[in-house]
């Protein structure tokens, strides 16, 4: 589990987000929604210790993970954490085989992942040779490979068509049933409504997630 205690953001004298408090659950899906700006990117980088916040807590089942120095910051993200970016963060001149060995180099496993994405087979190609939907299908069979205790994914589904769209979210949906945490900045209504529940970065102010509807 994590939690986020009364957590702030602040760029200059512009208040990003402030009082975010947040309980993200193994098997949960939650959606990050709010306008351009608003900073869903930016609170996705706090939990993923890329950025530190102004004020308050992360919590990583129960330990405060928010000050830690560099070499904590990177072994938790190594170990417990997975990313989902809307551009793939591939090695484009690897092959397929060459970015998952990149998180654990098990070919059984590997195989599993890329059979689970619709790419079986496909290993040996290099990344930069696949189509935009495909390289995110590469990314998610990464994520399945590493297995992370929490899956963040900034807009996963933006550059996507709709059928690599919704295998996207499936799939991280499938993650959060085996009982990853997954956590969804998106613009996407239909997004919003698969996820378990969801929170308006926008409208931050000591507020916590709400039920994102018919949800999964």
């Amino acid at each position: 589990m994590i939690n986020t205690l009364d957590l702030g953001k602040s760029f200059g004298r512009r208040v990003l987000w402030e009082g975010v408090n947040l309980d993200i659950r193994p098997g949960e899906t939650l959606a990050l929604v709010g306008p351009s700006g608003s900073g869903k990117t930016t609170l996705l980088n706090c939990l993923g210790l890329l950025e530190a916040p102004d004020s308050g807590e992360i919590l990583f089942y129960g330990r405060s993970v928010t000050r830690q120095g560099a070499g904590r910051r990177r072994r938790f993200r190594r170990d417990h954490l997975g990313y989902l970016f809307q551009n793939y963060a591939l090695i484009e001149n690897a092959t397929v085989r060459q970015n998952l060995d990149v998180v654990r180099r098990d070919r059984e496993r590997q195989e599993e992942a890329l059979d689970r994405v619709g790419l079986a087979g496909r290993d040996r190609e290099p990344v930069h040779h696949l189509s935009g939907g495909e390289q995110q299908r590469v990314a998610l069979a990464r994520l399945l490979v590493k297995r992370p205790r929490l899956v963040l994914a900034d807009e996963p589904t933006g550059a996507l068509d709709q059928e690599n769209g919704v295998m996207v979210i499936d799939t991280l949906a499938e993650m959060a049933d085996e009982g990853c945490s997954v956590v969804i900045a998106t613009h996407d209504a239909s997004v919003r409504d698969s996820c378990d529940a969801v929170f308006d970065v926008g409208e931050a102010s000591g507020r916590r997630p709400v039920a994102a509807g018919p949800g999964r």
